[in-house]
C-alpha cells in the first residue's frame, strides 16, 4: 500500500514537472506560432481576410469587420476559386463526365423545307404561225410528247409564201439595174412574210419555189401546250408549240422568315422525292423572290435542280435540305453542352483537377446540333458535355449555380417582424453562396405583403437578390414558412 502511494506521487510530480516545461516553452515561441499550428501540417496560405457580407471588401489582417459584429473570415490560396465547385475524381468518373473543346469555326445551317417541281421557266420556247397557213402534216400529235432538238414537229403550207417567192425568182433572173432594185424589195418582203433567212437563201440557190416550210424542234424536251391539229388553218402568230426543256427544273419552296437570312443565291441544295428515294439531286438557291407570304409569314424561293434522265416530273413534291455557312468564324460547342434555364444559358466548363465552373454565355445561332457561343466562353475551354445537370446540382449544393440562378437561397427562425416598414429580424442558417456563417440581422422585404402570415418563431425559407443595395445590404424577394 506505501509502495502504491510513493509510485502516485512520483507520477503527479512528472505531471507538474511537464506541465510547467510546457508552459515555458510556449512563452519561449514566436507569437506567430499558434496562427502556424492552426494552419495545420498542409502550411495553408492565407491570401487575405474578408467579411462574407461585404466580400468585396479585403483586409491583410485577422480581427473583427468593420461594417458586421463578426470575425473576419480568412480566404486560403487553395480553395475554390469563386463560381467554382469541386468534385472528386471518383464522383466524376460515376457521373460519366465528358468534355469537349469549345472551337472556332463556320457554323453551318441546315433545315429542310417541301417543294414542288416546276418548269424551268427559262428553258421554254413558244413556237407560233408565221403567217397564214394549212397544217399538212403533224410529228408531235399529243401534248407531253418528248421532242429532240432538230425533230420535225409540223410541215405548213403558206400560200403567200407561195406567190412572193415566185416574184422573187422572176426579178432575180431579170438584169435590168431597175428589176434588180426590184428583186432586193422582194427578198426583204419574203423576210416580213416570216421566212427565215436559211430558207430564203435555199429558195435563191435551188431557184425554186418552197411553199411548205417544216418547222423544227429548237430545244430537246416536251411538248408542253399543242395548239395545233392536221389540217387546221392557222392565221399569223397562232400559237403552234410550247416547248420545255427538262433538263434543269424548279422546285418552289415556301422558307420559314427567320430561316431565310440564311439563304443566298448559288447556295448549295439537296432534294429527294418520294419516286426515287436513294437519289439525291443536287441543285443551288436560284432566287430568293422579293416577298413575305403573309398568311405564311415565309418568303418563296426557287431552286434549280439538275434532272439527269428527266426523271424529276412537274408537279412531284420535294424534301429540300438547304446547307448554308456564316461569313465570320464564331465559338462553337455541342448544343447539349448549353443548360437553358429560362431567363439565361449556362456552360459547365472544365477547369481540371476535378474542377468546375458554371459559366453565363450568350448563345447565337443554333443549327446541325452545334451553338454559336457569343460572349462568355473562349476557344479552347473544356465545357461539359454530358454529367453537366448533374454537375449542377452538385454545384447548387455549395451554392455556386445558385448566384447563376440570380437569387441566394436560406433558410432560417423569425425573431422580429415589422410589417408596416417592410422588415424582418432573422436567425438564419449559414449560407454557402454567399459564404455567410450562421448569424442573426435583419432584412429589408421587397414585398412587405409576404409579412402578413409570418410571426415570430416560425421557420422560413427565403431568397436573396443576387447583388447588394449601394449599402451593402440584401433584400429578400421571397420569403415563406
Amino acid at each position: 500500500m506505501r509502495r502504491l502511494r510513493i509510485v502516485l506521487a512520483v507520477l503527479v510530480v512528472a505531471a507538474g514537472a511537464g506541465i510547467a516545461g510546457y508552459r515555458y516553452a510556449m512563452t519561449r515561441m514566436d507569437p506567430a506560432a499558434p496562427a502556424t499550428a492552426a494552419a495545420g501540417p498542409a502550411e495553408r496560405k492565407v491570401l487575405y481576410w474578408y467579411d462574407p457580407m461585404q466580400p468585396q471588401q479585403k483586409f491583410d489582417q485577422p480581427g473583427k469587420s468593420p461594417f458586421m459584429d463578426m470575425q473576419l473570415v480568412p480566404k486560403y490560396a487553395d480553395e475554390a476559386e469563386a463560381g467554382t465547385v469541386s468534385i472528386s475524381p471518383q464522383v466524376v468518373q460515376n457521373l460519366g463526365v465528358r468534355t469537349i473543346e469549345a472551337s472556332k469555326g463556320l457554323l453551318e445551317s441546315r433545315f429542310e423545307a417541301v417543294g414542288s417541281v416546276a418548269y424551268n421557266e427559262r428553258g421554254v420556247v413558244q413556237l407560233q404561225a408565221r403567217a397564214t397557213g394549212f397544217v399538212e402534216k403533224l410529228y408531235a400529235r399529243a401534248p407531253m410528247d418528248a421532242v429532240v432538238k432538230g425533230a420535225p414537229l409540223v410541215e405548213i403550207l403558206y400560200p403567200e409564201w407561195a406567190g412572193a417567192q415566185e416574184e422573187f425568182l422572176l426579178l432575180k433572173k431579170s438584169e435590168s439595174r431597175e428589176l434588180q432594185a426590184l428583186a432586193d424589195a422582194a427578198r426583204r418582203r419574203l423576210s416580213l412574210l416570216g421566212m427565215s433567212e436559211a430558207e430564203i437563201a435555199a429558195v435563191e440557190r435551188d431557184g425554186k419555189v418552197r411553199a411548205r416550210a417544216m418547222l423544227a424542234a429548237p430545244i430537246s424536251g416536251v411538248v408542253a401546250e399543242l395548239g395545233v391539229r392536221e389540217g387546221m388553218t392557222v392565221m399569223p402568230g397562232a400559237p403552234l408549240f410550247k416547248l420545255v426543256d427538262l433538263s434543269t427544273v424548279w422546285v418552289n419552296a415556301e422558307v420559314p422568315e427567320a430561316q431565310a437570312a440564311w439563304l443566298r443565291p448559288g447556295s448549295a441544295v439537296q432534294a429527294r422525292v418520294t419516286a426515287y428515294p436513294e437519289t439525291t439531286f443536287q441543285g443551288v438557291v436560284g432566287v430568293i423572290l422579293p416577298e413575305v407570304t403573309s398568311a405564311t409569314r415565309t418568303v418563296r424561293t426557287r431552286i434549280e435542280l439538275a434532272n439527269p434522265g428527266a426523271r424529276l416530273k412537274p408537279g412531284m413534291f420535294a424534301t429540300l435540305v438547304f446547307g448554308a455557312r456564316r461569313g465570320a468564324e464564331a465559338v462553337l460547342v455541342p448544343s447539349e453542352a448549353v443548360i437553358r434555364t429560362g431567363t439565361r444559358d449556362v456552360v459547365v466548363v472544365a477547369l481540371g483537377e476535378g474542377r468546375f465552373r458554371a459559366t453565363q454565355v450568350e448563345v447565337g445561332t443554333e443549327s446541325g446540333g452545334q451553338s454559336e457561343i457569343r460572349r462568355g466562353l473562349a476557344a479552347g475551354d473544356k465545357v461539359v458535355l454530358s454529367g453537366q445537370f448533374l454537375i449542377d446540382s452538385e454545384a447548387s449544393l455549395a451554392g455556386t449555380l445558385a448566384r447563376l440562378d440570380g437569387t441566394h437561397a436560406g433558410r432560417g427562425t423569425v425573431t422580429h417582424v415589422d410589417a408596416p416598414n417592410g422588415s424582418i429580424h432573422l436567425e438564419h442558417e449559414p449560407i454557402a453562396s454567399l459564404q455567410w456563417p450562421a448569424m442573426s440581422m435583419s432584412f429589408a422585404v421587397a414585398d412587405r405583403r409576404q409579412l402578413a402570415a409570418l410571426k415570430p418563431g416560425d421557420r422560413v425559407q427565403f431568397e436573396l437578390r443576387t447583388k447588394p443595395e449601394p449599402d451593402g445590404s440584401y433584400v429578400i424577394e421571397r420569403i415563406g414558412k
